[in-house]
């Protein structure tokens, strides 16, 4: 009975824990203001930037999408940036050479942990736009994408935005419980942006102003990571221009890209993406993971020692309770936003498959090294 109080009282403490985090992303959340697009002709210079690797496949569809833009095109630069591809991309992308869409191939002649990063500078470099914009070669978005970041932009004269982005075109069960996770993942990316403590955002639609770029000194000191164009960006814009982040709250700048088709790709992602987590300089969202961590393993100790005495699982079952409700709360309101509301129905399945997840990505995410593009690193 003693093994049982002090495991109740642990895992009360972590459950805690755990609810207000969570509660903090909703209010979060809550804080960002919708943005109203005002009909204003934009006057802001912009580069979009494409950091690409063997996305034949994909590439059309991206070029068609930022060609279709309803903003200037005197003021548009769209830069892609072929990273030693191995198929036939930078063709595709010379074929649009007349309609002003740009390539640059890398030529590395030795080989780096982090040819994204390498790429992304490489075209900022070059860019003449005042605001750089970064997406992926696999992403789509609608005709006023580009019009609304830059509606936001002139108006918050944020140092970086982070807008929203969302799985689309699914194709099985699995890929539709990616769409949600992400979906929570980017939701908990704009509450901490909407408290005033940037902690994640996604390179995937992501602005930020070309001089607060150099002024921190670009990629400096993290281009040895592999990932981490995005947040560890983010984490020195925030910490040199005191939170002058924003999030767009708008559903005409939703960026859609699709989700891994199998358990082995959506792994090497996941560890790629945690990978950062080693870098980050403030600690406190250390902390704050290695608390929710140690929670999913009070959940999952709990249900293996259910198994035999009943009073654990009893724990556990009142922990996953407690985690669906509260995080059923946080993705209602953010599905509402994507209008991906019909997806709340995986939410009990995918919160048990998720607690396997979050232990097992946070132990493979940061140790070792992971696939990214057909290369190993780390």
């Amino acid at each position: 009975m003693e093994v049982l109080s002090v495991v109740s009282y642990l895992s009360a403490f972590l459950t805690i824990i755990y609810l207000l985090v969570v509660a903090g992303f909703i209010r979060g959340w809550h804080k960002l203001i919708s943005f109203k697009y005002k009909q204003t002709t934009g006057s802001t210079a912009v580069s979009i930037i494409i950091a690409a690797r063997n996305e034949a496949e994909n590439i059309h569809r991206t070029i068609e999408a930022l060609l279709a833009q309803d903003y200037n095109k005197a003021l548009t630069e769209i830069i892609f940036i072929d990273d030693h591809s191995t198929d036939n991309m930078a063709e595709i992308v010379k074929s649009y050479t007349s309609s002003g869409v740009k390539l640059i191939s890398l030529k590395e002649n030795q080989a780096l942990n982090s040819y994204k990063k390498k790429a992304i500078q490489t075209a900022i470099g070059q860019a003449t736009g005042d605001l750089i914009i970064t997406t992926d070669a696999d992403c789509r978005m609608g005709t006023s994408w580009l019009k609304t970041i830059i509606a936001f932009y002139e108006e918050k004269q944020y140092k970086m935005i982070s807008s929203p982005v969302a799985y689309d075109e699914e194709k099985s069960f699995f890929e539709r419980a990616q769409s949600l996770e992400f979906l929570y993942l980017i939701g908990l990316g704009a509450s901490t942006i909407g408290n005033k403590k940037p902690s994640t955002c996604n390179g995937a639609n992501l602005a930020y102003e070309k001089a607060a770029f150099y002024e921190v000194g670009g990629f400096q000191g993290i281009d040895d990571l592999a990932s981490g164009d995005d947040e560890l960006l983010l984490h020195k814009i925030a910490a040199r221009y005191d939170n002058r982040i924003g999030f767009l709250r708008n559903s005409d700048a939703m960026v859609y890209t699709h989700a891994k088709p199998n358990l082995g790709e959506f792994i090497q992602q996941r560890k790629r993406w945690a990978s950062k987590s080693t870098r980050y300089k403030n600690k406190s969202i250390i902390v704050l993971g290695v608390f929710i961590w140690f929670f999913n393993v009070s959940i999952l100790l709990n249900l293996l020692v259910g198994l035999f005495f009943i009073g654990f699982l009893k724990i556990a079952l009142v922990q996953l309770l407690l985690k669906i409700i509260v995080e059923f709360i946080f993705l209602m309101d953010v599905t509402k936003f994507a209008k991906r509301r019909s997806l709340m129905v995986l939410l009990p399945v995918l919160n048990v498959l998720h607690v396997l997840y979050i232990i097992y990505i946070g132990i493979a995410g940061n140790s070792g090294k992971y696939n990214w593009k057909g290369r190993m690193v780390k």
